[in-house]
C-alpha cells in the first residue's frame, strides 16, 4: 500500500481556503521548538488557538517551563492570525494511568501511540466543543514521532468529534531544520527528552552510555 503524503493533503486543504477567509484550527503543541515552524507556516492561512495538553511531561517544573516558553514564542513570533493558548490543568495521573503496563517499552512503541491518542483525543475533544474547523498535532514535526500513527489516530477521532483533523507531516518541507533555526533565533529551551519520565530515563541511559564511549575512548 503506497503511504500517503499528508504534507499535500494540507496543501490541498490550504489551497481549497477562499481569499481573505482563515479556518479556525485548534493545534495541539509538545513545546514550543516544535510549535515554531507549525505556526510560522500555519498562522498564515489558519486562526490558531494552541492547546497546551501534556499530562505526559514529567515533573511539574519542566511542565510549567516548556509551558513559559511557549507563551513566549506566541508573544514573539510573528503572526498574520496571532495564535492563543490554552493550558489545561496539569494531572500527569491521566497519562500514568493511560500507559499503566507499559512503562518498559521502549519509545517509539506502543506506549507512545497510547500517549498520542490521550493527547489528540483531548485535542479533537476541546475543538469540537469549541467549534473549531480543525484540530491537529505539532508531533509531526519531529523525526522520532510516527506521522502515519498520528494521522490514523486523528482520523479515527474525526469520525468520533465532529470536527475535521488537518492531515499533517510537518518535518516535510524542511519544516524540522526550519523548527530547530527558529529555536536558536529566538533562543527557545530544547529539552533533551520527549517528555514522561520514561523518555527522561532512556535519554540518561544513552548519555550515560556516550560518556562511558568517550571514558573507553581516552584511555587507549
Amino acid at each position: 500500500m503506497q503511504k500517503k503524503n499528508y504534507q499535500k493533503m494540507l496543501e490541498g486543504i490550504i489551497s481549497s481556503i477562499p481569499e481573505g477567509e482563515a479556518p479556525t484550527l485548534l493545534l495541539h503543541s509538545c513545546c514550543a521548538p516544535c510549535s515554531s515552524y507549525c505556526l510560522e507556516y500555519l498562522a498564515q492561512y489558519f486562526r490558531i488557538t494552541l492547546l497546551y495538553y501534556n499530562p505526559n511531561i514529567s515533573p511539574k517544573e519542566e511542565f510549567d517551563k516548556r509551558t513559559a516558553e511557549l507563551r513566549r514564542l506566541v508573544l514573539e513570533l510573528p503572526m498574520k492570525y496571532p495564535a492563543q493558548v490554552v493550558v489545561p490543568e496539569y494531572y500527569p495521573e491521566e497519562f500514568y494511568s493511560a500507559v499503566k503496563g507499559m512503562e518498559d517499552i521502549p519509545e517509539g512503541g506502543e506506549r507512545c501511540f497510547v500517549c498520542y491518542r490521550l493527547r489528540l483525543e483531548k485535542s479533537a475533544q476541546y475543538a469540537a466543543e469549541n467549534g473549531f474547523d480543525y484540530f491537529c498535532s505539532t508531533l509531526s514535526i519531529s523525526p522520532m514521532k510516527n506521522a502515519e500513527k498520528l494521522n490514523s489516530i486523528g482520523a479515527e477521532l474525526s469520525e468520533i468529534y465532529p470536527v475535521k483533523l488537518l492531515p499533517s507531516d510537518f518535518k516535510k518541507k524542511g519544516g524540522y531544520l526550519r523548527s530547530i533555526e527558529l529555536s536558536k533565533e529566538y533562543g527557545l529551551y530544547r529539552q533533551n527528552y520527549c517528555g514522561c519520565v520514561f523518555s527522561k530515563r532512556e535519554a540518561e541511559q544513552r548519555e550515560s552510555q556516550k560518556e562511558a564511549e568517550r571514558e573507553s575512548q581516552n584511555c587507549i
